[in-house]
């Protein structure tokens, strides 16, 4: 059961990100847009309870126009099934919306979005999350953490804490798939996906809590 309750609201929040999808496909705020195929927006329901956010959008994404679709996209989807969360029910985005890459022959690898390209995509993120007004936003990885959660993140020391902001009642770090796919050694591999599957699992139960007095002390950004 949807949390609003009324028609116009859905409708409004679904409005809104398809504005905010417009305006973010023509964003030069960056430079990432001149080797991109296109924005990769996020997608999901408008009213969705929670918001799962990545780096960025990777080969396969910049190729389809659409998050998580590539090898990482398979590891969670793994991960949100094995902790009982439904795939089509969260909003799915990246904390940068343009694919950086880095030429190795024929191949496009991989490069990390540094602070500026992160910054300059906030205002697309923070629009999206506004629209969706979840319950609970789920950072995947150290860039989508740290932007959110502030520079003091560590994904090996923080992950799974749930922290009380002005975006979301409740948002926690975790794992980025990629780290996974990544991880040497297939033991090392299933380590770490059990460390995804529960953190999404304790990302579930926060749906059941109330939101947190925001009066409260914060963690220290």
């Amino acid at each position: 059961m949807s949390r609003r309750s009324s028609v116009a609201l859905p409708l409004a929040g679904e409005a809104e990100l398809d504005e905010l999808r417009r305006m973010a496909s023509t964003c030069r705020a960056c430079a990432l847009w001149k080797r991109a195929t296109r924005t990769v927006f996020g997608e999901g329901p408008a009213d969705a309870r929670m918001v799962l956010v990545g780096e960025q959008p990777g080969d396969r994404e910049d190729m389809e126009g659409r998050p998580f679709v590539g090898p990482a996209g398979a590891i969670l989807g793994r991960a949100l099934a094995a902790a009982g969360i439904d795939r089509a029910a969260v909003y799915v985005t990246n904390a940068v919306k343009h694919f950086k890459w880095e030429p190795r022959g024929k191949r496009r690898l991989h490069s990390k979005p540094n602070n500026v390209e992160v910054v300059a995509c906030r205002p697309w993120l923070e629009g999206e999350i506004a629209a969706v007004r979840p319950h609970v936003v789920v950072c995947l990885g150290a860039t989508a953490s740290q932007a959110l959660l502030g520079p003091a993140f560590r994904v090996t020391r923080d992950r799974g804490k749930p922290v009380a902001t002005p975006l979301a009642p409740f948002v926690l770090g975790t794992l980025h798939p990629s780290a996974i796919l990544r991880a040497s050694g297939e033991a090392a591999r299933a380590r770490s996906l059990a460390d995804l599957t529960a953190d999404l699992r304790t990302a579930l139960s926060l749906l059941g809590r109330s939101a947190p007095d925001r009066t409260s002390p914060r963690s220290p950004r």
